[in-house]
């Protein structure tokens, strides 16, 4: 069977696959290539996108162990999906399962962009030099961000305990069901006017949903938007 010309895939374009976590964060990361492709690409223009996506209730056990091989086997599952439905490379929007992607690379048959990467990147093209970090407690106490700021020389910050079990009750609670109460908000606003205060000039939303809550027009300080700049940096590849 002969297919129309246009509707042949350009080779020239990587196909993006997108390992989903959470699927507020999924969804946004997804949006987020398809609206700004159109600059790049033309009108109603983007790349091929293919996303799996095994529910967060199946992830969520393994957080408060520790085990990110149990982690590794579900984002594994996920990447043979998509390699079987055409993905080039994978993208996955959600900061904290990252910590399990040692034990992912050295199995995985497709190739990542990693999340925390990009947001250093970003932070060096732009001259910060002392983040406030913010997330689920299981990403501000892993290494996913240390080990890339550290490369990178930026020092980092983190919320207090008590912070971090705030922050934490949002995310989960509240922002994976796509609830945005103005008390969260403001919860988050005075966190980081800490950081402000402690000497960052720059906080990291290091956790996918917290850019559907916090924002450039209402942070004290400047926000590195980690869903969307992993979008971009997806959509810079597929296009080579």
């Amino acid at each position: 069977m002969e297919f129309p010309e246009n509707a042949r895939r350009n080779s020239s374009t990587k196909q993006i696959g997108i390992v989903g976590c959470s699927f507020e964060g999924a969804a946004l990361c997804y949006r987020t290539i398809c609206l700004e492709a159109e600059a790049l690409m033309g009108k109603h223009a983007h790349p091929e996108i293919t996303m799996h996506t095994i529910a967060l209730a199946e992830y969520m056990p393994y957080f408060p162990s520790g085990d990110w091989n149990g982690v590794a086997a579900l984002m594994l599952r996920s990447a043979q999906a998509l390699q079987r439905g055409g993905a080039d490379f994978l993208i996955c929007p959600d900061n904290t399962i990252h910590q399990a992607l040692p034990y992912v690379l050295p199995a995985s048959p497709l190739p990542w962009l990693h999340i925390a990467e990009e947001v250093g990147k970003e932070a060096h093209r732009r001259g910060f030099s002392h983040l406030g970090l913010t997330g689920t407690k299981f990403l501000v106490r892993g290494p996913v961000y240390a080990e890339k700021l550290d490369a990178l020389g930026i020092r980092y910050t983190i919320p207090t305990e008590a912070q971090q079990d705030g922050i934490n009750r949002i995310i989960f609670e509240e922002l994976v069901r796509d609830q945005r109460k103005p008390e969260s908000l403001l919860y988050f606003q005075q966190v980081i006017q800490e950081f402000k205060n402690r000497g960052c000039d720059a906080v990291v939303l290091g956790c996918t949903e917290i850019p559907l809550l916090v924002n450039d027009g209402n942070s004290p300080l400047p926000t590195l938007d980690s869903t969307r700049l992993l979008a971009r940096a997806a959509l810079r590849y597929a296009l080579g």
